[in-house]
Order: structure tokens, then C-alpha cells, then sequence
């Protein structure tokens, strides 16, 4: 079972909705949590949809690449939801947040984060050799 919390307390930072350690096994569970905040958040239609699949793209690639979970973080702030999913693995090095449709074929990977880009209004990135952390961020409309 992940560590969940559900604090309500603003903290400079925005309203933390949601905050949760995750492995493979929790995917689903957390992934639900992150869709029934993002909802009460004002999150709606498709919107909600793409927000939650970039979600679980993060998140599975902090299970597949970023030694095997992280930590999830939603929150809202001046008319935003942002979630910033970071994990312990040994960074991006020369990856990047891939801006043309990686192929079908291709062996770098990179279709999540590209998918990731697509779907947020903003999408901020810092790595190193220790982890990653990427938030995504949407207007609520």
C-alpha cells in the first residue's frame, strides 16, 4: 500500500492535494488518487483524461528509468494544477524533453515524455545524477 497523504494546508508552494511514495504496484491505486484530486481540483473532460495519463507516464517512467518508483505531488496554485513526480534514478543525462513525435521505431524511447510535453500547459524538468523531477502543470478552466 503507498504512503498517501491528503493534507489541505496551503504552503507557499499552493494547496498540497496530494502526496504519495509509489512502486509498480501502486500505479493504479495512486494513479486513482491522482484522478479523483484533479477532478475535486476542477479538472474536467478531456482535460482530466490527458492530465492523468501524463500522470502515469511519469510515473512509470520513475518505475522503468528512475529506480523503480518516486514520489508524486499535486497541488494547486493560482488557478493551476501542477504534479511534480520525481525519483531517485541517475537523471536524463543528454535526453531531453523530445519537441518532433519520437517513431514508432525508435530505440531512444521518449514517446511518454513527448506525450507529456504535449499535454501540459507547462512542463518543467530539472535532473542530475541523483533523480528527476518533472512537473506538469494545467489551467483550470
Amino acid at each position: 500500500m503507498p504512503q498517501v497523504q491528503h493534507p489541505r494546508r496551503p504552503d507557499g508552494h499552493g494547496r498540497l492535494l496530494l502526496e504519495a511514495v509509489f512502486t509498480l504496484g501502486d500505479l493504479v491505486l495512486v494513479r486513482g488518487f491522482v484522478s479523483e484530486q484533479a477532478a475535486r481540483a476542477g479538472l474536467t473532460g478531456l482535460r482530466l483524461k490527458d492530465f492523468v495519463l501524463a500522470v502515469h507516464e511519469l510515473m512509470a517512467n520513475a518505475i522503468l528509468h528512475g529506480g523503480g518508483g518516486g514520489r508524486v505531488s499535486l497541488r494547486r496554485h493560482d488557478g493551476r494544477l501542477l504534479c511534480t513526480v520525481s525519483d531517485q534514478g541517475p537523471g536524463l543525462g543528454d535526453r531531453t524533453l523530445p519537441s518532433e513525435q519520437p517513431g514508432l521505431d525508435s530505440s531512444r524511447g521518449g514517446r511518454g515524455l513527448w506525450l507529456v510535453r504535449q499535454i501540459g500547459d507547462e512542463v518543467d524538468v530539472t535532473t542530475g545524477p541523483a533523480g528527476t523531477s518533472i512537473t506538469i502543470s494545467m489551467v483550470l478552466i
